[in-house]
């Protein structure tokens, strides 16, 4: 799990806008990075999901992280999504990506 937080690290810290300009996390002790947070559950639906297409990754996310997420309310809104405040569903397919050129030995 280690090879694919250093590339999450790496490719996405570095865009994110919870981090300064040279990729350092701005977010404080009270908050979480969900991608960190959930990096095992969305390795595995990656390598779950047999398809090129990110729309059907996205889908089996929602199903197994998403569906477990704190933010959401009894009818299944989320309030980080709806603010486009929630680091999944923004770097989703760069996260994806990530995880697919750590598996091929390319980062």
């Amino acid at each position: 799990m280690q090879k694919y937080l250093e590339a999450v690290r790496e490719n996405i810290c570095k865009i994110c806008v919870d981090s300064t300009d040279k990729g350092k996390c701005t977010l404080n002790k009270n908050e979480i990075c969900a991608i960190e947070f959930y990096l095992p559950q969305i390795v595995e639906v990656v390598h779950q999901t047999n398809s090129e297409y990110v729309d059907d990754h996205y889908k089996i996310l929602k199903e197994k992280v998403c569906s477990d997420c704190k933010t959401r309310d009894t009818e299944g809104h989320c309030f980080l999504k709806d603010d486009a405040n929630c680091s999944l569903d923004r770097y989703f397919p760069i996260i994806v990506e990530t995880i697919q050129k750590v598996d091929a030995g390319k980062i």
